[in-house]
């Protein structure tokens, strides 16, 4: 069965930046996961089941406008999880709706924690390479037009990889 994910994907120069930095401060997944803003976790489904899913992924798009966003500074979910990441400073709201439309349409229900819009840049890393990673990016900076978002395939090789977009109106 396919794991899969959704996101926006954080567009070039930006997300090869974010990446990078990733890399930089030792998170072994900066080599398998692009820069990115989640909408659904990683699910599992079945092959059969994927006419499905893009059907669900177009209905979504379909359903919101483009919009920017803009990504400043940086943030944590420590002590809860060790993460550092970018914020979305612009384009929560959107971002949110956006979610909860492609989560509802792949009957995925609730997040475990309340969804929060953000690009990861440090994750499962030791104390001092996550409080070097929220200096280093704190005055990070950029924005870009969300008109489209990617669903995901994971391959154990090759880590996520975008299989298809789906662009909003």
């Amino acid at each position: 069965m396919p794991t899969i994910g959704v996101a926006i994907s954080v567009p070039e120069p930006f997300g090869g930046q974010l990446r990078r930095h990733r890399a930089d401060f030792g998170d072994p997944l900066a080599e398998t996961v692009p820069s990115h803003v989640t909408l659904t976790p990683p699910m599992e489904v079945a092959e059969d089941h994927l006419p499905d899913v893009y059907a669900a992924l177009e209905m979504a798009a379909d359903e919101h406008e483009a919009y920017l966003m803009h990504l400043r500074g940086t943030g944590t979910f420590q002590p809860i999880s060790p993460v550092v990441f970018i914020a979305v400073s612009q384009g929560i709201s959107h971002t949110e709706l956006l979610a909860k439309s492609v989560r509802n349409g792949l009957g995925a229900g609730e997040p475990v924690f309340p969804f929060h819009p953000h690009v990861t840049v440090a994750h499962h890393l030791h104390d001092a390479a996550l409080d070097r990673a929220y200096a280093v990016l704190a005055t990070f900076e950029c924005a870009f037009l969300v008109d489209s978002f990617a669903l995901y395939v994971h391959d154990d090789a090759a880590g996520w990889t975008a299989h298809c977009t789906f662009g909003l109106r």
